[in-house]
């Protein structure tokens, strides 16, 4: 009797936990979507029930497939051992594409492209933006060329982030992107590993002097 009643207190407190989890993604969506001032209630409430699925169905796939899931081994293009977060990536990669799919339908069907960006970067917290800025200050003759292959670089990354659950697994697919952005920067003559130890010489020496006003 005292094993059932153990087993029904659990079973209760995994409900309440899960409906709690339903109840934030719910509020999560609304607010995201209340953002794009749709004025149009019907199509609000079936983009808002779209984004909310879609968030309890990467938050489901994420704790149903723990990292475990993933024998330990190495990363094949680095010969390093996988870490538990490069485990949990992968294991999330393989999250059925219908999930991502249905969610995209509903924005690309109901939203503008410009409203669907708005969305994404709401998964994403303005990585796209954040991130584009840096390779302007790293890079700071980028030309317009350049700035439209690396921004479609990494709008593939965002579009492809908002299926993982938290940000370290968020940047790590921006990792994978920012990658491909410094090869076509080195394939477009350009050195990346001399761009950034400018950028970064130049950051130290900026602070310097600020550093010395605090010491006097």
């Amino acid at each position: 009797m005292r094993a059932q009643l153990n087993a029904d207190t659990v079973m209760a407190k995994r409900e309440e936990a899960r409906a709690k989890a339903n109840a934030e993604a719910d509020k999560k969506a609304a607010e995201w979507v209340s953002s794009l001032q749709l004025q149009d209630g019907a199509k609000q409430q079936r983009v808002s029930e779209a984004v909310a699925t879609h968030l309890k169905a990467i938050r489901d796939w994420n704790n149903d497939h723990p990292f475990t899931a993933v024998p330990a081994g190495i990363n094949p293009a680095t010969g390093n051992r996988l870490s538990e977060l490069d485990r949990q990536v992968i294991i999330n990669s393989a999250m059925p594409e219908a999930i991502h799919q249905n969610l995209m339908n509903v924005l690309n069907r109901e939203l503008t492209p410009e409203q669907v960006e708005m969305i994404l970067d709401k998964y994403t917290v303005g990585k796209v933006a954040f991130t584009l800025a840096g390779y302007k200050s790293i890079v700071p003759d980028l030309t317009m060329e350049e700035e439209t292959k690396i921004l479609a670089y990494l709008k593939q990354a965002r579009e492809q982030a908002v299926d993982y659950k938290s940000m370290k697994q968020i940047s790590v697919i921006f990792e994978i992107y920012k990658t491909k952005c410094e090869q076509y920067l080195n394939s477009n003559g350009r050195n990346w590993r001399q761009l950034y130890k400018a950028y970064v010489d130049k950051t130290k020496a900026q602070k310097q002097p600020e550093k010395s006003k605090e010491n006097k």
